[in-house]
């Protein structure tokens, strides 16, 4: 690994974990912006709680050594989520406004799986 991309990497998942860790946090508090945003989107607001574990555990994982299945899991639960916050901002019709900064932890996500060292990688298996 390149050290243009190990730093690349540590700045991708240092703001990507900041970023869903504080929304894990919100969601958690279950704070009135939040709320009204669920209830906007159509979901429970209980899934705000779903969300917050959702994420604080994420974080932990993709910046935790070791355990490459889990940050592959990790990764994928952070994928999901951002793409059903962006497809549920659309069928709604809201502005591009609302729907930026969600883009933007999918960047994150995206360049940080992308540039992730060696050995935070599933091994390939062999061919047959």
């Amino acid at each position: 690994m390149t050290k243009r991309n190990k730093i690349l990497y540590w700045i991708a998942t240092i703001w990507l974990a900041l970023g869903m860790l504080s929304t894990g946090i919100v969601q958690l508090l279950k704070l009135e912006g939040e709320v009204d945003m669920m209830s906007h989107l159509g979901y429970p607001s209980y899934f705000l709680t779903i969300l917050g574990v959702s994420k604080i555990l994420g974080v932990a994982a993709i910046l935790i050594p070791k355990f490459p299945l889990l940050k592959e899991w990790a990764y994928a639960g952070f994928f999901f989520t951002i793409a059903g916050a962006v497809i549920s901002h659309m069928a709604l019709g809201d502005p591009i406004v609302d729907i930026l900064p969600v883009m933007l932890l999918f960047l994150l996500t995206a360049a940080s799986w992308y540039f992730r060292p060696a050995n935070r990688k599933i091994a390939s298996a062999s061919p047959l």
